[in-house]
């Protein structure tokens, strides 16, 4: 009885240990420099700036006639994307790391025309892009498997891919809202590093904006009345160390 009751405690003792040991991580913190990748949901808007006269119907150049009705709305609608990425992190200190995680990102962005005649058109951006973000994140003390961290950065994006507009060969009502191919970025955002044994998981959560004018200034209904695009982007990330 006494056997057995020392064998309980001897197994309760190990898997007691066992739970409450913190894990390896793979060894990712203790090397200066570590590798990973990323899986990341995106989620994309505009931030607009209309002239003074974006309510005025767009003149056909061909036929000196308007090609809208007067508007009286222009809004974005976030539209959804995924980005899949690499990380290469380098320690600086024990609570401070350099990061640069390039990604290629599929992900359109929409601006909606309403007009008075209660009509809308809405004029998707399809983009594919490689992003380059460098990034400082500050990570807290280790508690268990677990610490905490904030991020912030720059990011520069660069266009690969998006539909060509035909320009006056066709109707003005069929031209494309056409953004830049490259433009720069801010961004900040706050995440968790959990580690298992064999590899370290990090959850995030990122905002984006952009520092230049997205909107390439066309003769079209649709760039007509904006002054300016910002693109605003949401990234929930999962980094695998």
């Amino acid at each position: 009885m006494i056997k057995l009751r020392l064998l309980t405690i001897i197994m309760f003792m190990c898997s007691a240990n066992r739970l409450f040991a913190q894990a390896w991580g793979g060894g990712a913190d203790q090397n200066d420099l570590s590798f990973g990748f990323s899986f990341s949901y995106v989620q994309s808007s505009y931030d607009i700036a209309k002239k003074a006269n974006w309510t005025q119907p767009f003149i056909d150049p061909q036929t000196n006639a308007p090609a809208t009705p007067y508007l009286k709305g222009i809004s974005s609608t976030p539209s959804a994307g995924f980005a899949v990425g690499f990380l290469t992190r380098y320690r600086l200190t024990d609570h401070l790391e350099g990061r640069v995680t390039p990604s290629l990102v599929f992900a359109d962005r929409n601006v909606n025309y309403d007009y008075t005649d209660d009509s809308r058109v809405t004029k998707s951006v399809q983009t594919t892009a490689v992003d380059f973000p460098v990034q400082l994140k500050l990570k807290s003390d280790r508690v268990g498997n677990m610490r905490a961290y904030l991020i912030g950065g720059l990011k520069y994006s660069g266009a690969i891919g998006s539909k060509k507009d035909q320009g006056d060969n066709i109707a003005p009502t069929e031209r494309l809202l056409r953004n830049v191919k490259g433009y720069a970025s801010y961004e900040a955002g706050f995440g968790f590093d959990i580690y298992f044994e064999y590899f370290k998981l990090s959850p995030e959560i990122k905002l984006s904006n952009s520092f230049t004018n997205m909107l390439v200034n066309d003769n079209t209904p649709y760039a007509a009345p904006l002054s300016r695009l910002g693109l605003r982007t949401l990234m929930f990330s999962l980094y695998f160390e």
